[in-house]
């Protein structure tokens, strides 16, 4: 294969200038054969297969590093929602499947395992109950692990009883991990429309119809397409922007696809398993470095700030460049593919927050446009649960009329107020608290039952 000149040195810069990143290497492992009616079985199964499968997962990541020159930023394991695996199990036992999930991630030297997940859109088994009753403490107790649960789809609706559990579980975890700006939130997200091949956290679990075990990609680069809006110039067209942050998109992908297919080739042969390669997740993911922002992009098309009237436009013009421009690049898309805006990640758009330029409900419509939903957004300590599920239930009826996937990781960091910060360090950044509104949803909330889907799910 030949190389243009102007392409190695393209690749040199966005390796080293534009913060470009494999944001991470994510192996799904399929736990559905470590069922067992004993609680005692399930965790030593469990422990075994993710310690067999995943134990060389790390070091084929960074030999993959070495072998291109790319940064892979997390080595990550998801697995089969364990209410599926450990269904029946009591709360007690869910939470000691977290801690051996925990103790599993530890073992292998990977930065997160997901999957402590529920899918009860349409309805909850006494399982799925105990697991989301064991959220709090599981998260509270455990490091790497992070939780999920898929409340609603387009299909199904929304189940508002798994909407006001999860807000009890969200404001529990909260109290619990008060110490730390109750940081066990940051690893514990709702859904609505949640896919099965997502390699992000805090929301990625190996589907039921994934195979045994296969390679996840999820790209990075807002460095990358910020170079690139940035050559444009301020008099283009939109169609010129547009197609500048494809050709962008393009580059970054073929990254991506690369460096999958070879992680599972090295997997496949230091584990003697079939493990495949599944899909690039074409999602812009910020990072608190600077450079590195989703805001910065918004602000670099012509906007004074985040929030200013144009703000939902120029997303949509973003994501929809990123994945035209990905889907051209490899054979299998997937994931959740689009512009990620997590506040406390991103910061300039934490910056956006404080200054007010940026508001929950500005956010909210902006939901509508990326790729997730309202990601790693803190609010005041003392917010009712009610009006956590009422947050919760609005994200949700966005991707339920949408068909798309939306989410809420929630922070309502305990002792804290609006105007004051969390600090979680890292990639996780530090959260301003954001203003909620204080008019009363508690009747609404509290209702229960299930919001029925939209008369467009009925495609049959």
């Amino acid at each position: 294969m030949r190389y243009d000149i102007r392409e190695i040195i393209d690749t040199v810069q966005m390796l080293e200038v534009e913060n470009f990143d494999i944001r991470t290497i994510t192996l799904g492992i399929s736990l559905r054969d470590c069922s067992s009616r004993l609680p005692q079985t399930v965790r030593a199964r469990v422990y075994d297969k993710i310690r067999r499968t995943a134990a060389h997962h790390a070091h084929a990541a960074e030999e993959v590093e070495a072998l291109f020159g790319v940064r892979i930023t997390n080595k990550r394991v998801s697995v089969t929602p364990m209410a599926l695996v450990a269904d029946g199990a009591s709360r007690d036992d869910f939470i000691a499947l977290a801690q051996i999930l925990d103790a599993a991630a530890d073992h292998v030297g990977i930065d997160y395992i997901a999957g402590f997940s529920a899918l009860v859109e349409k309805g909850m088994t006494a399982g799925d109950r105990a697991l989301i009753e064991a959220l709090p403490e599981a998260m509270a107790t455990t490091e790497r692990v992070c939780g999920s649960v898929n409340c609603g789809s387009t299909e199904a609706g929304i189940n508002g009883d798994a909407v006001l559990a999860m807000a009890r579980a969200v404001k529990e975890t909260a109290r619990l991990t008060a110490d730390r700006d109750s940081i066990g939130c940051a690893r514990l997200v709702a859904f609505c429309n949640a896919v099965q091949d997502n390699p992000f956290i805090a929301g990625a679990f190996h589907g039921v119809s994934e195979p045994e075990a296969t390679i996840n990609v999820g790209i990075s680069g807002p460095g990358v397409i910020l170079r690139a809006v940035g050559e444009v110039g301020a008099s283009a067209s939109f169609g010129a922007l547009a197609d500048a942050i494809k050709r962008t998109a393009f580059k970054i992908t073929r990254a991506g696809e690369l460096v999958g297919h070879r992680c599972a080739e090295l997997l496949s042969r230091k584990t003697g398993m079939p493990i495949s390669f599944g899909v690039v997740d074409i999602s812009l993911a910020p990072t608190p470095a600077e450079g590195d922002s989703i805001a910065e992009i918004l602000v670099a098309m012509g906007l004074e700030d985040v929030g200013a009237p144009g703000t939902t436009a120029a997303l949509a013009l973003l994501n929809e460049a990123v994945k035209r421009g990905g889907l051209m690049a490899a054979r299998h898309v997937g994931g959740l593919s689009g512009a990620f805006i997590p506040v406390a990640e991103d910061e300039a758009m934490v910056q956006a927050a404080m200054k007010g330029h940026i508001t929950l409900e500005k956010l909210e419509a902006m939901t509508a446009i990326c790729s997730v939903g309202l990601d790693m957004v803190a609010v005041p300590g003392d917010t009712p649960v009610e009006t956590l599920a009422g947050i919760m239930l609005d994200e949700f009826a966005i991707g339920m009329v949408n068909d798309k996937t939306t989410s809420c990781r929630l922070i309502p960091v305990w002792g804290k107020g609006v105007g004051e910060v969390a600090d979680y360090g890292g990639l996780l950044g530090r959260a301003p608290i954001m203003a909620v509104s204080t008019l009363s949803n508690a009747p609404f909330a509290l209702r229960g039952g299930r919001i029925p889907a939209p008369i467009r799910s009925l495609t049959n």
